[in-house]
Order: structure tokens, then sequence, then C-alpha cells
């Protein structure tokens, strides 16, 4: 039953004094205890056992009672003490508390009362800088009034809360007043020091004047504003007098008069008033700074009355003047007045400028020296005041723009007679094949306009004079260029030398002299040249001209017109080589191919092409040496003209016996060798052919090769022929097909059949399984041709 009683307690308690275990564990850890009583596992039934293990342990329950008894009260005292402390905190804390808050109130008084002292100060200092200020003002005491002045305002600042208060109010009112009556007192003292109307003053400045001044400082700005106003209106009074509109200095050709005067002035404003005025005011460059507004305006007004007596000489020397006037301004101020539209006028130098020595009023003696190919120097400096000035002669930039169109008139019409007195350049000579002396002096010229049409304006005029380059660059590419290059007798066909072309003697056509392709390369290398060249032309106008205009910039037209020079060159000269072949190979089709009875030598047409190929090549290649890829071009269109030419004439040989089959072969492979060598023919520098040539050659000359070879295998059976011929040539067109058995002298009515058999077995070429017998004219392997030609080559060391 006492074990019942004892189990329920214990579920009472574990109920009551439930800990997590991790509270526990806490507890554990701050206070370790080895008491069974403590134990978070603590089992009431089992410690009761462990205290009467026995039932003679009974005996002495009554002292086990006791002993728990008083544990239990030492807890509860323990408890109840520990209760009672918490309780203690709290109003301890509370006391903390109070006298917390009445060391705060001390702190908030001691605070108001150190502001009440300073603002008390402040006032003090407030009410005597004011009667003193009135004083002072009074008596013109400018120097003491600029000292005081300043800290009576710094003082009004920290009464700007109380203003509702009635004595500050009228406090500040009464500094107010005595600022206006300074302003005022200060502007007239100026006034009357330098009357609007009269003489100036004689003597230096006052000490009265730069102490207002250092008051004006402090003042409202537009009292600054007003005295600077004034007194530079007054110090250019006398500017405004002497170069009126109808005064004959007013001119352009005395504009130095105008630069001359004020820097005269300059110099006496700094002897007599420069030590006046604050430095931070920097009177000197205001007043050059107005000077160039005035300036600016007036002779905008004088350019327009006389517009009709501005010509180009008198025009760019105003501009000249202008322009290094400004620059002496950039030398000797800093431009910090000036307004940021001021330092960016519409007509700016802020793009790059890659040629700096052109600059006006330097030697341009050098230029003839130089190219737009040269790398540029470095940007300089910004100039502050370019434009403050020359900005007015913009208007009238295009008579600098009709006299330049005018000028290149005559550079080109110079050019023109010049070739012609001089003539073309003589093979043989350093100036063979090289590029015309005209060219570079053109864009010499052309360089020197855009650098100086740059200091005058990067705008419109610059759109002007882009439009003018391209006009003349088009003359030149017509004139000069295209003009001279060899043409027909008749004239009619453009760029053609067939009608020049005769048969002579032998296998000889009449063909360009040497002299000739020597100005054909000449020209072409010019071209070339004018091309690049007007690429770059491009872009430095490009950055010349305001970003905004950039768009409008754009010489693509001129460009064509010299690639189009370029190439009609080009065709020329192949013309010509092609030309002079045409009487060698129509006497290939017209010799007795049938009565051939041995192979021999190449044939006389052969050398003939090979003489003329040895004569033409080597002297537009060494012409051309600077142009080599143009060089390249002229030897793959020489051969994309003949090969197809050489293969119609070969299907003009007919009938041709199987002798003649052979000799026709041989006389292929020749010209084959000498095609493949056609970019160092003659040259003692041995240089591989470009690899997009030697693909055009052997794939060209290869079908002429298989022609031949079908020609010469026999035509019976058919179908294996035909198979062949399709697998050979891989030509589809049944006129191509009937041009082979013309050349095999075959009769109309075997061609029917055979053509039949052709477009019969088109479409579905044989597998050489149940064709028959096959020839074997299939394209060789390099080890073949290479064998091939050892025999060709032996063959003809026997004929020699």
């Amino acid at each position: 039953m006492m074990e019942e009683e004892e189990f329920e307690f214990t579920e009472d308690l574990e109920a009551i004094l439930h800990l997590t275990p991790e509270v526990q564990l806490a507890i554990e850890q701050v206070f370790p205890s080895q008491d069974p009583l403590d134990r978070a596992d603590f089992n009431a039934v089992e410690y009761i056992n462990t205290l009467f293990p026995t039932e003679q342990s009974l005996a002495n329950i009554d002292d086990v009672v006791n002993k728990i008894r008083l544990k239990i009260r030492r807890l509860d005292d323990d408890i109840r003490t520990v209760v009672r402390g918490q309780t203690n905190v709290g109003q301890d804390g509370k006391q903390v508390k109070e006298i917390t808050r009445d060391i705060k109130q001390l702190d908030h008084a001691k605070r108001h009362l150190t502001t009440s002292i300073t603002t008390l100060n402040h006032l003090h200092m407030l009410a005597g800088g004011v009667d003193s200020l009135e004083a002072m003002t009074r008596k013109r005491q400018y120097g003491e009034v600029a000292n005081l002045l300043q800290g009576v305002v710094n003082v009004l600042e920290h009464f700007h809360k109380y203003m509702g208060i009635p004595q500050i109010r009228q406090l500040s009112e009464r500094v107010k007043a005595a600022q206006s009556e300074l302003g005022t007192q200060i502007l007239a003292d100026f006034e009357e020091a330098f009357p609007s109307q009269g003489s100036k003053r004689t003597g230096g400045p006052s000490n009265v004047l730069r102490d207002a001044c250092l008051v004006a400082n402090v003042l409202d700005p537009r009292i600054k504003q007003e005295i600077i106003k004034k007194f530079i209106r007054q110090h250019l009074s006398e500017y405004l007098v002497l170069f009126q509109e109808n005064q004959d200095v007013a001119w352009l050709d005395k504009i130095d008069r105008r630069y001359a005067w004020i820097k005269r002035q300059l110099v006496d404003y700094e002897e007599k008033y420069g030590r006046m005025f604050p430095e931070e005011w920097c009177m000197t460059e205001r007043i050059a700074v107005e000077f160039c507004h005035i300036t600016k305006v007036e002779l905008a007004k004088v350019m327009r009355t006389r517009a009709k007596e501005i010509e180009v000489k008198l025009l760019l020397f105003a501009i000249q003047r202008t322009t290094n006037f400004e620059g002496l301004l950039a030398k000797r101020f800093t431009g910090c007045t000036l307004t940021d539209q001021q330092k960016r006028p519409e007509s700016p130098l802020d793009q790059t400028n890659p040629f700096l020595e052109d600059e006006p009023g330097e030697d341009g003696g050098s230029e003839k020296d130089e190219d737009l190919t040269k790398p540029r120097k470095p940007k300089a400096p910004d100039n502050p005041f370019h434009g403050i000035i020359s900005k007015c002669f913009e208007p009238h930039l295009y008579v600098y723009i009709e006299s330049q169109d005018k000028n290149l008139g005559e550079l080109i019409d110079r050019f023109v007679a010049d070739f012609r007195a001089q003539g073309p350049p003589k093979a043989g000579t350093e100036e063979g094949g090289a590029v015309l002396p005209s060219c570079a002096d053109l864009f010499v010229y052309y360089k020197k306009c855009m650098v100086q049409c740059s200091q005058l304006s990067t705008g419109e005029p610059m759109i002007a004079l882009t439009t003018v380059f391209q006009k003349f660059l088009r003359e030149y590419a017509w004139k000069i260029l295209s003009g001279n290059l060899p043409k027909s007798s008749s004239n009619s066909g453009g760029l053609t030398i067939t009608s020049l072309l005769k048969e002579k003697e032998g296998y000889e056509a009449a063909k360009f002299t040497v002299d000739e392709l020597c100005l054909i390369c000449s020209i072409l290398s010019t071209a070339e040249y004018c091309l690049a060249t007007t690429q770059q032309l491009e872009e430095k106008l490009k950055e010349k001209v305001d970003k905004v205009l950039v768009e409008r910039i754009n010489l693509t037209g001129e460009m064509d017109t010299f690639s189009t020079v370029i190439s009609n060159s080009i065709q020329l000269l192949v013309q010509d080589l092609d030309a002079a072949c045409d009487p060698a190979l129509s006497a290939m089709s017209k010799m007795p191919w049938q009565s051939v009875e041995h192979v021999g030598d190449q044939s006389p047409y052969v050398t003939s092409i090979i003489m003329h190929i040895k004569q033409n090549v080597p002297i537009i290649r060494d012409n051309l040496a600077s142009t080599r890829k143009y060089f390249t071009q002229f030897c793959i269109k020489f051969t994309n003209s003949f090969i197809p030419k050489f293969i119609n004439h070969l299907f003009r040989c007919k009938p041709i016996s199987m002798v003649g089959a052979e000799q026709l072969l041989l006389d292929t492979h020749s010209l084959k060798t000498v095609l493949l060598d056609l970019p160092s023919i003659g040259s003692q520098v041995l240089r591989k052919a470009p690899a997009s040539y030697t693909k055009i050659v052997v794939k060209g000359m290869t079908r002429a090769e298989m022609i031949l070879k079908v020609v010469m295998a026999p035509h019976e059976p058919p179908v294996v022929f035909v198979d062949n011929y399709i697998k050979l040539l891989a030509d589809g067109n049944p006129e191509t097909f009937q041009k082979i058995l013309d050349m095999k002298g075959l009769k109309r009515s075997e061609q029917s059949s055979m053509l039949e058999l052709f477009r019969q077995r088109l479409p579905t070429p044989p597998s050489g399984a149940d064709s028959g017998p096959s020839l074997s004219f299939s394209a060789p392997t390099p080890e073949q041709e290479s064998s091939r030609i050892r025999k060709l080559e032996k063959l003809i060391k026997k004929r020699l």
C-alpha cells in the first residue's frame, strides 16, 4: 500500500517538475551532483528499496524520515531566500532607475543651459555686429566691413529658426538693409570712379575700391556681376567707337589692328587695375572674352554688309590671324570664365587631328614628302577659346570651298597637260610601272585642304569640301587614268584592243608596245594607290567632321571607280596577250591534222604562243612588282580566257588522225607546262605559283588532254567509246559529244547512232561489269602523268 502511495506522489512530482532534456543537461553541467535525488531518471521505489533493503532495516524508518524532512526544510529555506533575493533586486532596480532619471534631467538642463548661453552670446555678437556694420557702412570702411559682414551673416544663420521672435527678425532685417545699402553704395562708388561716359580715371585704383570688391564677394552675386559688367563695358567702350562698321579699320584686311588694340588694353589693365579686383575674379580673362564676343558680332555684321567683297585670300588671312589670336588666349588664360557651351562651340577642334604639323601659320613645305598613310601625331590639347571669334567666318566658307573647287580643277588640267607633254613612263626606267607622281600631288593637296578646313569648321563646310574631293577623285580617275589607257582605233568598244590586232607574217599580231604595257601597269598601280588612299581619306574626314555628320561622309563610289580602273587595266593586259595568241590558235585549227604522218617537236603555233607569253609576262610582272596580287589576278584571268579559247580551237581541228592527235597531245602538254610556269616565267627568282592559279591550269588543260585521248580512242565498240567519253569528260552536252565525233571524222550516219547511244547511256553510267572491254583512258595518276611526260620529253629530244 505504501508503495502505491509513493508511486502516485512520484508521478505528481514529475508532472510538476518536468524539464526538457536540454535543460536537464545544462543543469547537470552547471551543478554536478552524485545525489540520487538529483538524477533525471530518479525512481522513488528503487530509492526506498536502497534505504530499506531488508525487513530488519525498517526499524530505522523514523530516523530516515526525520533526515528527509530536515533536508526538505533546508531546501524550502534556500528557495525562500532566492525568491526574496529576486524581490529585493527588483526593488533596487526601481531605485536605480529613479536616480538615472534625475541624472538625465540634469543632463538636459545642462545642455539647454549651454545652448541658451551660446545663443545669448551669438545674440550679443549679432546685435553688436549689426551696430558696427551700420556705422562702418556709413563711413565707407569697406576693409573692416568685408571681415565683419561675413561674420555677421554666419552668426545670423544660427537664428534662422528663431525668426518668429520680433527682436531676432528686426536684427535680420537690419542686416539685409545694410547689405542692400552696401551694394548700392559700392555700385555708386564704381560709377563715380569709372563713369559710363567720359574719360577713365587717370590715376590708379584706390584702396576703397579694392576693399569694396572684397565686400562684393560677400554680397548678393548680382552686385559682383554688375561691377564686372560695368567695368568691362567702360573699358571696351573705346573699341566700339574705333572699330565701328563704317570705319576703314573695321574691314578684314586690317583685322590685326583689333587684336593689337586688345593686347594694349590688357597690358594697360594689368598695370593700372590688376590689383584692384580679387584674383579669383579673373578680370583680365573676362575682358578678353567680352572683347571676343563683341568682335564676333561686329565681324559678322560687317561681313554680311560687304559679302561681295570677300575673296578667299582675304578670308583665309582673317581666319588665320583670328585663330592665331585664339591660340594666344589659350596660352595666356585657362578659360575658367567660359561656360561649357562657350568652351564647346559648334565649330570645335574637338575631333582627332592627326596632322598637327599643318596648323595655320606653320611651314607646310614638308607636306610634299608626306601622305595619308603615315602615323599620326598625338592629339593636341583642346583650345577652349577656339571658335570664340572665328565661328563668325563659317557662313562665308563657301568662298573657300569654291576656291578649292577652282584650284583642284586647275590642278587636274595641269596633270593632263604634264602627262601629254612628258609622255607616259618609259620602260626600263625607275618610273616604269610606278605610281604616277600626279597621284601623290593630288592627295598631298587634299590633305592640306582637309586640315585647313578642319581648322575653319568641322560642320557643313567639311561636307561641302568632301563633295569637292569626290568630284575630283572621279575626274582624276577618268582624265588621268582611264583617259590614258591605250584604246582601240574605233574607240567604240570601250576598253578593248581587238581591232588593233592584225595578222602579220607567220603568227605575229599587232599588240601593245613595251612602253604601252608599262603605262597600263603604271595606271593600274596608281589606281591601287588611289583606292587605298581614298579609303584612308574617308577615315580621316570622319575623324575631323562633327559626329552628327559622320554618316554623310561616304567615298565608296569613288573607291569603286578606282576598282573599275584596276579591273579594266588587268583586262587590257589579258586581252593584249590573249589576242597576240589568236593567230597562232587560228593556225592550229587550220592545219591538216589528218595527214600528219609522225609526231615531231612542238608545233610552230605553240612556239609562237610561248614566245608571246615570254615577251609580255616578264614585263607585266616586273612593272607590277609592287602590286603582286594584281599580277596574280592577271595570270588567273589570262588562263581563264586562254584555256577555253584553246579548247574551242581544238574542236575545230577536224578530222584528226591518230598521229595528229598524238602531236596535239604533245603540244597541249607543252602549253600546260608553260602555263603552270607562267607567273615566274623568265624570272631569276623562282617563286611557286599560287595554288588557286595552278588548280585552274591543271583543271583546264587536263580537260584538253582528255578530249584528245577520247579522239585517239577507237570508236568500236560504240558502247565502250560512249561510256569512256562520259567517264573521262563528265560532259553530258550532246553538242560537245558531236564535236568529238567530228574530230574523229565519223560519217553522219555513224554519228547519229552514236548520239542516240550517248543519250541512252548518259542517265545511268555503266558500272564496267557488263560493258565489255574498256579503254584505259581514265584520269591519270601523278605517277602515270610523270611517266607520260618523260616519254614525251624523250620524243622531243629525239626530234631535236
